[in-house]
């Protein structure tokens, strides 16, 4: 199955703190790494968040984004009244030892650390709706991801069909050029003033033969092609079994350019890197 690694969802719900928000983005990677963003108080989710991403997910960058937005929920502030004394003792003091001080501001001695204190509650049940909620970002992000997968399996199999096309115009050509190198160089032979026995002369024409010979290459590369289609039809992560067969592919396309006898077939191979580069750059976001 194909499955982009870039994605985004968004889940929003009302709770008894606001409007909880689920933000998750997906970008490619090469393993499963899972960054978690909450607040403090929700800190323990992280392990289960992580395990639903393993659950859904096979490779990625995933960054998930918790938002309790409670402008619209009256919050509950407790003060420390021990730490608001000492402040409040502490400011008279040194307002004896200075000319003219000025007043003390309550937000001042709100702002000292440990005058705030945060109210204890009981998280349980707020927990449970948001790992929910965290499903199903989790799941739209996956149906984003398949989506788009779908439309990189479309462009890889138009440069699929055309790498095909390609291969079966070099089949075609080819017994017409090394025909036509071997009488070249029949020709060149016979102009040199020497004499050159004959079967000699048949024994180097087939040995010419043999090494321009791109039968097995392009064999190869068919097989290649056959094994990526078969690479879309698996319910697992294909990106890393895609990459190692654009590699492949590109070390053939270099042989075939190497035993090159004919520019039809230099131009051949350089069209075919192009083409698999042009795949590779795809399969890089692909799970």
């Amino acid at each position: 199955m194909t499955k982009s690694m870039t994605a985004f969802s968004r889940r929003s719900m009302q709770c008894e703190r606001g409007t909880a928000i689920w933000e998750l983005r997906s970008v490619n990677h090469r393993y499963l790494d899972v960054c978690t963003r909450v607040p403090d108080s929700f800190r323990e989710l992280e392990m289960t968040l992580r395990e639903l991403c393993k659950k859904y997910l096979g490779r990625g960058k995933i960054d998930c984004l918790l938002q309790i937005d409670t402008s619209q929920n009256n919050g509950e502030i407790t003060t420390n009244g021990a730490v608001i004394e000492k402040c409040i003792l502490t400011c008279e003091e040194l307002a004896s030892q200075i000319r003219n001080p000025a007043k003390i501001s309550p937000f001042d001695i709100l702002k000292w650390p440990g005058v705030v204190e945060e109210v204890k509650r009981d998280n349980s049940a707020l927990n449970t709706t948001l790992v929910a909620l965290f499903e199903e970002a989790l799941i739209e992000l996956v149906e984003s991801r398949h989506r788009e997968g779908l439309q990189l399996q479309l462009l890889i199999e138009q440069r699929l069909k055309a790498i095909s096309d390609e291969l079966a115009a070099v089949r075609q050509k080819f017994p017409i050029f090394l025909a036509a190198r071997k009488q070249k160089m029949a020709r060149k032979f016979n102009e040199i003033p020497l004499d050159i026995d004959q079967g000699r002369l048949e024994q180097e024409l087939v040995i010419i033969a043999q090494k321009s010979d791109v039968e097995e290459e392009l064999d190869r590369l068919d097989a290649h092609l056959i094994e990526i289609h078969l690479a879309f039809k698996r319910q697992e992560p294909i990106g890393r079994r895609l990459d190692f067969l654009m590699q492949e592919l590109t070390r053939e396309a270099n042989t075939l350019g190497s035993k090159s006898i004919a520019s039809d077939i230099t131009q051949s191979s350089i069209e075919l890197k192009v083409l698999i580069e042009q795949m590779r750059e795809q399969i890089q976001n692909i799970e």
